[in-house]
């Protein structure tokens, strides 16, 4: 996982304000939401790179003794994966699912820069998909820019006011990227406020008291 995910807030008295366990334990938290909320700062979803490399880091796993590939090794799987569709845009540049799916495939194989590259040729031809504009704020997240992929996220909502996912992953990139726990709070309020049968209602609720006593500087009742 990223070191985005990392906590940073500063150890000051115990009783006003996390230890650096407890905000570790938050960090995990928001970790394993995303996870269990489905989106893990996707907007759209694709047949994921990343487990087809986890399958062949298995095998690779089984026959040479290796835990999981390396940097080269893991950036070939994709590139393995992704040459169909590039070979389809050789004959079809404007192809614009395969130009998504592309993207897709180097955001799931966590090369960013190459998903951003993608995510941008693809808005270029359809520039009002807030699927897509969420999955290349994502991207930019990754990358250690949390100021553009708050912009990307807030050009998703001019589009789809109600997007779920977009407004997730603003509480998240709030939180985690500015230290600004309000501000996730607002964000996810909103989710919920827009999204009433949310699905994961309550898990979000649970997260939203957690960035509260982050807001308040109360520790953490774990």
């Amino acid at each position: 996982m990223t070191t985005a995910w990392a906590a940073t807030h500063e150890a000051r008295q115990a009783e006003t304000t996390w230890t650096n366990t407890q905000a570790y334990a938050l960090a995990v938290f928001c970790l394993l939401l995303g996870v269990a909320l489905g989106y893990l700062f996707r907007g759209s979803a694709s047949p994921s790179a990343v487990t087809m490399a986890g399958n062949n880091a298995s095998a690779l796993s089984q026959g040479g003794g290796q835990s999981q590939p390396t940097a080269a090794q893991q950036k070939a799987m994709v590139e393995q994966v992704a040459a169909p569709l590039l070979a389809a845009l050789e004959s079809n540049p404007g192809d614009y699912d395969s130009i998504v799916k592309l993207g897709n495939i180097y955001y799931d194989g966590q090369l960013y820069p190459q998903a951003i590259e993608y995510y941008e040729r693809a808005l270029k031809i359809r520039p009002n998909d807030p699927d897509v504009i969420t999955d290349m704020g994502t991207a930019y997240w990754y990358t250690n820019d949390a100021d553009r992929a708050l912009a990307e996220f807030q050009r998703s909502l001019k589009i789809r006011p109600d997007h779920a996912g977009t407004l997730f992953n603003i509480g998240i990139v709030r939180w985690q990227g500015k230290n600004d726990p309000a501000g996730a709070v607002a964000a996810w309020e909103e989710l919920l406020k827009r999204n009433p049968n949310y699905p994961q209602k309550q898990q979000v609720e649970e997260i939203i008291v957690k960035a509260k006593q982050h807001a308040s500087g109360k520790p953490s009742a774990s």
